[in-house]
């Protein structure tokens, strides 16, 4: 895992391709360009529900909802990366994908009314376990902090990096919040709980780099007010 290094360079935006956005056609969205636009996400249904027609889906994150064998009967695409969502109890079988692309698994509990405990240990447990297999963790925000910071501290010592999943722009502020904590080895719990935007917006360039090589992308639904919160934060 990266830590953040001092020199200088010339480098991207903190922010830079950062959201991630749902559509629900394997036809390109027409998307207004700005400096956090990433790659969009489609189902694996939709691709395969397409097939026989002339779309082309283009380099798309890709939700797995189906069984990936079926995606070779769909419609022109290019992986970029999949998304898995699994329980606790299904990670075994999530280790054992062999995809064409990187894999990120978000992992839910197998009983929402466990203990906060047992949630904050079963996920960091997952993570491990995932990035000892080559895929990256999904981290979905709101989440308990002593859960997202446990989560944090198994990914500060891999090489997969991860990707969020975030309602509005305070989780998302939170989650880049978060990261920067555990790559400076600082507080996260304090971190997620009252985010920093000056520090994130004075954070120089290879460390704004080393933080995009661990925090991959967020899933969000709204765009353009998380745009907003991050311009009011100054890191637009």
């Amino acid at each position: 895992m990266p830590t953040l290094p001092s020199r200088n360079s010339a480098p991207q935006p903190l922010v830079a391709g950062l959201l991630l956005r749902r559509r629900d056609t394997a036809v390109p969205a027409v998307v207004r360009d700005a400096v956090t636009t990433g790659p969009q996400i489609v189902a694996a249904s939709i691709l395969t529900a397409a097939a026989g027609t002339d779309a082309d889906a283009g380099a798309v994150v890709i939700d797995l909802d189906i069984d990936p064998d079926e995606l070779a009967g769909a419609v022109e695409h290019r992986a970029l990366r999949y998304h898995v969502t699994c329980t606790t109890e299904q990670v075994e079988d999530a280790i054992r994908l062999r995809l064409p692309a990187p894999v990120t698994v978000f992992v839910t509990a197998s009983d929402p009314s466990a203990p906060e405990a047992a949630d904050a240990a079963s996920l960091a447990e997952s993570a491990q376990l995932l990035a000892d297999a080559g895929h990256s963790p999904g981290l979905i925000a709101g989440s308990p902090a002593d859960v997202v910071a446990d989560f944090l501290a198994v990914l500060a010592h891999t090489s997969v990096g991860f990707v969020g999943r975030a309602r509005d722009g305070a989780e998302v502020l939170a989650l880049l919040s978060g990261t920067v904590a555990a790559l400076r080895g600082d507080d996260v719990r304090a971190a997620l709980s009252a985010p920093d935007p000056a520090a994130l917006a004075a954070l120089i360039p290879e460390a704004a780099e080393a933080v995009r090589g661990v925090l991959l992308g967020i899933e969000v639904d709204d765009p353009d007010q998380i745009e907003g919160v991050l311009a009011d934060a100054g890191l637009l």
